[in-house]
């Protein structure tokens, strides 16, 4: 009767133990994250990131907004260009370039004597600016504008002479060039082309965020008021800590994770987030449109 009983109790024990083993053995094989993050300002001291959710991705934000890439691809510069009305030799100055934009210190030192000359619109808008100055040895045209008609060959031949001093002149006196952009404004294009990028930012944001959330989300937190936050039951392998959509703000500092971490079977990983390791280079306060 003894032998019977403890058969009998050493049984409902094996089946108790077989019962908890699932839950014991993944609590053994699964690992955790605890983390802290931090945000110091400009020549201030640290500060936790109170209440803002953070999110353990299984891919990159770089690497899931690439793949957003292939489904939101960027405007084609040229093809915008391709429907510009200005001159074929300004859409291939614009081509060359990869700009639109005709205005500022960058565009001025970029136009050579041969742009100014061989563009129409940047000819015209330099002779503007500049023919009246006869004193600075600016060149004086030889032809006459009745010749046109009556006299065709010397007429272009003296005006084909002209330009090429006008060049000489340019590339003798490149100071002569600035300004040239008051005259060029209705050939601008920039703010329509800035117009358009900032649509597929948004666009390809959106995309990227629903990428993270739908295919790679291996779990949230929101930090406590030390800028502590934790994720548990985590397979072991390579996960990543971002935040999406949002910032952790101090001062002049924006700052955003997107922090590699390795998670360890029956391990907890410990991780400090501050300006150190966040996305390089991080927004100001006045440059966070960038």
């Amino acid at each position: 009767m003894q032998m019977r009983s403890y058969i009998r109790s050493a049984g409902i024990i094996l089946g108790l133990l077989l019962v908890a083993a699932p839950g014991w053995l993944a609590a053994q094989s699964s690992g955790s994250i605890e983390f802290t993050a931090q945000v110091a300002p400009t020549d201030g001291r640290p500060e936790p990131v109170r209440q803002l959710t953070f999110y353990l991705l299984r891919k990159s934000l770089a690497d899931i907004r690439q793949e957003a890439l292939q489904l939101e691809p960027p405007p084609d510069l040229d093809k915008f260009i391709d429907g510009l009305t200005v001159s074929p030799n300004l859409k291939a100055w614009m081509k060359k370039n990869h700009t639109v934009q005709l205005s500022g210190t960058d565009f001025t030192k970029s136009v050579t004597a041969d742009d100014v000359v061989d563009i129409p619109e940047f000819y015209d808008a330099y002779m503007l600016r500049n023919s009246g100055y006869e004193g600075t040895g600016f060149p004086k045209p030889k032809f006459k504008l009745k010749d046109e008609a009556s006299k065709p060959e010397k007429f272009n031949e003296a005006k084909a002479e002209y330009k090429e001093a006008v060049r000489k002149f340019v590339r003798d006196t490149p100071e002569s060039v600035p300004g040239i952009e008051g005259d060029l404004i209705k050939f601008d294009s920039s703010i329509r082309w800035g117009q358009i990028m900032a649509e597929h930012r948004s666009r390809l944001d959106k995309r990227a965020l629903e990428l993270a959330q739908t295919r790679y989300l291996a779990a949230q937190t929101d930090t406590n008021l030390d800028g502590r936050g934790f994720f548990a039951g985590l397979t072991p392998g390579r996960y990543w800590i971002g935040m999406l959509g949002m910032q952790a703000v101090s001062g002049d500092v924006r700052l955003r994770w997107d922090f590699p971490v390795t998670v360890r079977q029956g391990e907890a990983t410990r991780v400090e987030l501050s300006n150190l390791n966040a996305v390089k280079p991080y927004s100001t306060a006045q440059n966070s449109n960038h």
